[in-house]
């Protein structure tokens, strides 16, 4: 056998003196390993704070020479300039050591208008159109309409009526005008059974359909309306004249029209008893303009009635009656009404109570026909919607199909969509 054969395999034993993860190499090149850092001193033995020097015996920077006196500065050179640009005399450089270049531009105080208009630099704006940016056309402030009615608020109101009931008895403020002036307050409605219809529209209305409650016409001087004036002769009313400023007073918008009427408080009760029938239930609506347009569009697809629920403001109030331009007394309402008890007589009569709610399922059209015969809307408030236990008593929820970049409508016109579709659904069950 040769001797490679013979050779007996052999096992090298090492111990490892260094540290996990340390090559030899690193440990000779680190002077701070712990065979090259030598013996340090333990902390007891460093200098303790209170040894060293205290900061005002040290030497500050080497005891640098005061700025002034540093080599390489020339007294002739100025520090700066100053703010007037010149320069004092015997200081500085000259023009011929410094080259051509001056040693400093003269500096002028920046008056605004020394700026230059930087409008003519803009491009036209028919160039922004064909880059593609869009364009926005305002109505300049001094061209807006002005025809918009300024509504007084009802506190503006009360305290009008409280200012001219205070002042004594005169010629221009008489017992029977502040009767009339309580009239534009919640509170004097109540007391005297009566409200106000102001402007042509709502005293027309008024005149013609509900002749038996006005109680008189009252108008200003040199009042121009004869188609007015002669259907309020026919009818056999008395006008009354009043000044430029009790008309003022007892207006309810800034702009009068400069005619109103005063008629009793009444209303007409729904009937309930129908075999078809479309109901509204107003659940604390308190915007008087979306209640007058409530009423509006109940009468214009010939609905049965509206139940005006707690928190909901008055048919009488001024806003409301001009809002229906004076055809909500033509609809059969009740107003002040709980609606947990309304609702369970109207279902006990055959109604089908419908909520509108944005988390609905179906639409109008997908409700079984057979509970479309009598129907009784329920809406909401304007900013926190229909209650919702109102809307668990009810029988169906519905949403009105629309766009998803919007997430609701006004209640008014909510309420105008259902209705339309409503009167629709009835005809085809006739």
């Amino acid at each position: 056998m040769s001797e490679e054969n013979n050779s007996e395999k052999r096992t090298v034993k090492s111990t490892l003196s260094r540290k996990f993860g340390v090559s030899e190499a690193t440990d000779r090149r680190n002077p701070r390993s712990d065979e090259n850092r030598g013996e340090r001193r333990s902390f007891g033995d460093r200098k303790s704070f209170g040894d060293r020097k205290p900061f005002g015996d040290r030497p500050f920077r080497g005891d640098r020479k005061p700025f002034g006196e540093r080599a390489g500065r020339r007294d002739d050179r100025p520090f700066r300039s100053d703010r007037d640009g010149e320069r004092r005399e015997g200081e500085g450089f000259n023009r011929e050591e410094r080259g051509d270049r001056p040693f400093n531009r003269e500096r002028r105080p920046r008056n605004f208008g020394d700026r230059p208009f930087r409008g003519g630099d803009r491009r036209p704006r028919r160039e922004f159109a064909q880059a593609g940016a869009p364009v926005y056309r305002q109505r300049p402030e001094e061209l807006q309409s002005e025809s918009v009615e300024e509504v007084l608020d009802e506190t503006a109101l009360e305290a009008r009526v409280a200012q001219v009931e205070a002042a004594e008895d005169t010629a221009s403020n008489p017992p029977w005008f502040k009767k009339l002036l309580a009239l534009t307050t919640e509170k004097g409605r109540e007391r005297e059974g009566r409200f106000l219809g102001e402007g042509v529209h709502v005293v027309q209305e008024l005149v013609t359909h509900h002749r038996e409650l006005v109680l008189g016409v009252y108008a200003v001087e040199g009042f121009e309306d004869e188609g007015l004036m002669e259907s309020i002769n026919e009818a056999e009313i008395r006008v009354n004249i009043l000044t430029e400023a009790q008309m003022k007073q007892l207006s309810s918008t800034v702009t009068s029209q400069g005619i109103f009427a005063v008629a009793r408080i009444a209303s007409k009760k729904p009937v309930y008893d129908s075999s078809r029938s479309i109901l509204t239930l107003v659940d604390a609506v308190q915007d008087p303009g979306n209640l007058g347009t409530l009423f509006r569009t109940s009468l214009g697809f010939s609905s049965g009635g509206m139940i005006l629920g707690r928190g909901t403001v008055s048919p009488f109030n001024p806003k409301v009656v001009r809002g229906s331009s004076g055809t909500f007394l033509r609809v059969p309402f009740e107003f002040d009404v709980d609606l947990i008890d309304q609702i369970n007589f109207l279902r006990s009569k055959g109604y089908t109570i419908i909520a509108t709610d944005l988390h609905g399922k179906q639409s109008l059209r997908e409700i079984p026909q057979h509970k479309l015969r009598k129907m009784a809307f329920l809406v909401g408030n304007e900013g926190a919607g229909t209650n919702p236990y109102f809307i668990e008593l009810a029988d169906e929820t519905v949403k009105i199909p629309m766009s998803s970049d919007l997430e609701s409508l006004n209640v008014a016109v909510a309420h105008g969509i259902l209705s339309y579709e409503a009167a629709l659904i009835q005809d085809e069950l006739k």
